[in-house]
């Protein structure tokens, strides 16, 4: 447990004082090869929470004009803001100049990979957005984009994904109850699924549960039982919308309290909390048990999140890159920068080395500056927008004639404190999920095998989930096939805080994940899967190879919650509110959807870019 795991930590250590820049990563340094504390890594953080608190300007040396000049600059190279890169230089022409700045020390926003070499072998995970994947359909310039990136969601899933390849070596879903939690420490293989039908109460026999609350989870998983009766289906879906579900099972299904916590965390990877703050009906529409017998109506009703109303009437085409997003995120700056990222298809991206030297050359028409903190947008005089941000210890001043602001919505009136006040607070109340996405390197995977183990779903302990990686055969990219070869496994936490309101939870989080060295996610991690994994013959301090941590403490965009947010009008909604256009200044990202998701990202960068235009 306590062997030293190899890792190139990126700062070293170092403290970053208010005001200084960012420091560059190590010299020869690759940043989706970097291990440790990623995502919000140090460094990317400090100087905004400096300025959000109003410390940075007094400490601030004088900024120095660069005069640089642009037609555009775009603060945030994630995929809303290389998009909107895109779509302005097809309406300005191939000439436009454009200039990316961006906080971190790689590019793709929360769309970015964790590379590993184990054993001189690439493998993939993503660092933050998993798959293509939206609860509607895409938009006609959002599939246009990835169309044109060479992306075929439909068939690249059906020639590149293999969903059945675990499966045929008679790995399941299993469920770890850990001992504080349920009583004792125990895995428990062959979760009944569709693809695997089997008795509840013959896997539910096997669990640390009372009798009695393995009756009501084999009654909520089994029983067609009308809890609602006498109600028409619209009557009970606006029922259900005014419910958690914890509430839903305690009160309506009128379950053993004792069942809560096994239900618990099922809702954590779709919304970042627990089934103590998501609708009864949301958790209906992504296939959460116990309304099997109540008769619903398929399709979305009033009072429904965007996920949860999109899914219940279908969704989008499906695709996981083995690194997530992160290949569209690499598609687009090829298309941008064509010298910085080597070949000519979707699938050979994959396994392409990005030039890090080429984002920000002077012949280049558009270029990406990273490590770059903006602190400063405005609207300048003669129509011009001027900008201000830290790099290597110093303040720089960029011009252009328009801006599109793609980071983080909170942060924009912080930016640009010249705003409307009325969208200064619209845009305060956009404040991003946390979540953690966690890559471990294994040097073998043969305790899954002999525990016919594929994932785990673990409601009590540190981490709710943790799988096998995806299984994708993609260009010269290949899974392995082997349990004795290297493999990746992804974990997920969510640090909400169970009771309170769903952006106080969210608050409580977010402090959590800044407050929390990686020594103590190391721990947990090599803990977890040593419980869990154990009887298979699993021994951390020989078998993990790498750890890279994503901590997003701002993760997911904010998504309406029908328990907690009043029911605005369309045009009262706060992000709509917040993305109103700003003299030269129009703004993007997710965050300007209410949502979390690929294609919003881009259509908010087509919206932006159709405004300053």
């Amino acid at each position: 447990m306590s062997r030293p795991i190899t890792r190139r930590d990126f700062l070293d250590g170092i403290a970053l004082a208010i005001g200084a820049s960012l420091t560059p990563p190590k010299q020869g340094s690759y940043p989706p090869t970097l291990t440790g504390m990623r995502g919000s890594q140090p460094g990317s953080f400090e100087i905004a929470h400096a300025l959000r608190d109003g410390a940075f300007w007094q400490n601030a040396p004088s900024a120095t004009d660069t005069h640089q000049a642009y037609d555009l600059i775009v603060v945030g190279a994630g995929i809303s803001g290389l998009a909107a890169a895109h779509f302005y230089r097809h309406r300005a022409g191939a000439s436009a100049r454009i200039l990316i700045l961006d906080n971190h020390d790689d590019f793709g926003g929360h769309a970015r990979r964790n590379e590993f070499h184990v054993r001189c072998g690439l493998q993939l995970l993503n660092g933050g957005t998993e798959l293509i994947d939206s609860p509607t359909p895409y938009s006609a310039q959002a599939e246009g984009l990835i169309k044109q990136l060479g992306i075929d969601p439909p068939r690249f899933q059906k020639q590149f994904a293999d969903p059945a390849f675990y499966p045929s070596l008679g790995l399941r879903p299993a469920v770890f109850f850990d001992r504080e939690t349920f009583g004792a420490d125990r895995l428990v293989t062959g979760v009944p699924t569709a693809e695997s039908p089997a008795s509840w109460s013959e896997f539910l026999a096997r669990t640390p549960l009372s009798v009695t609350v393995q009756r009501d989870v084999a009654r909520v998983e089994e029983s067609n039982i009308d809890y609602l009766p006498g109600l028409s289906s619209a009557e009970k879906k606006d029922r259900l919308s005014r419910i958690s579900y914890k509430d839903f099972l305690l009160k309506v299904a009128k379950v053993d309290p004792g069942v809560v916590p096994f239900y618990q965390t099922r809702t954590h990877d779709e919304w970042g909390v627990g089934i103590d703050a998501e609708p009864a009906l949301d958790c209906w529409a992504i296939g959460l048990p116990g309304f099997q017998g109540l008769n619903l109506e398929a399709g979305a009703a009033p009072r429904m999140s965007y996920s949860a109303a999109g899914y219940a009437n279908g969704g989008s085409d499906r695709f996981h890159f083995p690194d997530g997003n992160a290949s569209i995120a690499r598609l687009l700056l090829r298309d941008l920068i064509p010298q910085a990222v080597p070949g000519h298809t979707a699938e050979d991206v994959v396994t392409s080395k990005v030039v890090y030297a080429r984002l920000d050359e002077p012949a280049s028409p558009i270029r990406i500056r990273l490590n770059s903190t903006v602190v400063r947008v405005r609207n300048a005089s003669g129509g011009a927008v001027e900008a201000t941000y830290v790099q290597q210890g110093g303040l720089k001043t960029v011009h252009a004639k328009a801006c599109v602001l793609a980071c983080w919505n909170t942060m924009i009136p912080y930016l640009c404190p010249e705003l409307p006040e009325k969208q200064k607070a619209a845009l305060h109340y956009l404040v991003k999920v946390p979540l953690v996405y966690t890559s471990v390197a294994l040097g073998n995977w043969r305790a899954f095998t002999k525990l016919g183990v594929e994932s785990i779903y673990s409601p009590g302990s540190y981490f709710s989930s943790t799988r096998l990686n995806w299984v994708v055969n993609i260009g010269d990219y290949k899974t392995p096939k082997t349990a004795d070869d290297p493999m990746l496994l992804f974990l997920v936490r969510t640090p909400c805080k169970p009771g309170l309101p769903v952006r106080e939870q969210q608050k409580a989080g977010r402090y959590e994940l800044y407050s929390t060295p990686f020594a103590t996610f190391e721990r947990n991690i090599r803990s977890q899967l040593a419980r869990m994994l154990g009887n298979g013959g699993f021994d951390p301090a020989r078998d993990i190879e790498a750890v890279t941590v994503n901590r997003w403490a701002h993760g997911y965009g904010y998504e309406y919650n029908p328990l907690f947010d009043p029911d605005w009008p369309e045009a009262e909604r706060p992000h709509v509110i917040g993305r109103q256009k700003f003299g030269n200044i129009s703004i993007a990202n997710t965050d300007s959807g209410a949502t979390a998701y690929t294609d919003v990202a881009i259509d908010q960068a087509f919206r932006a870019v159709n405004e300053l235009s």
